[in-house]
């Protein structure tokens, strides 16, 4: 079996501020990361940088909930009800 390289067109630095133009956007900017990560279409190292985006916003929100449920857990906690 040969060990074949697709080789992908190099994005330019004007690619580069439209995508993350693009990914700023509110509620757009989420919508697109999904298109570009798993669009068929598009460039591989775009597409690879918006899982690797998408992959940091589940952390984000697994880390967000587990705080919250931390505070609201301390804040019932503090109130001597249990």
């Amino acid at each position: 079996m040969e060990n074949q390289q697709t080789s992908a067109a190099v994005l330019s630095t004007k690619d580069w501020i439209l995508t993350l133009l693009i990914s700023f956007i509110p509620l757009v900017g989420f919508i697109m990361l999904f298109v570009w990560a798993f669009g068929s279409t598009e460039n591989p190292n775009k597409s690879n940088w918006a899982k690797a985006v998408l992959i940091w916003y589940a952390i984000g929100c697994i880390l967000a909930i587990f705080l919250w449920v931390t505070v609201i857990g301390a804040l019932v906690a503090s109130r001597g009800n249990f």
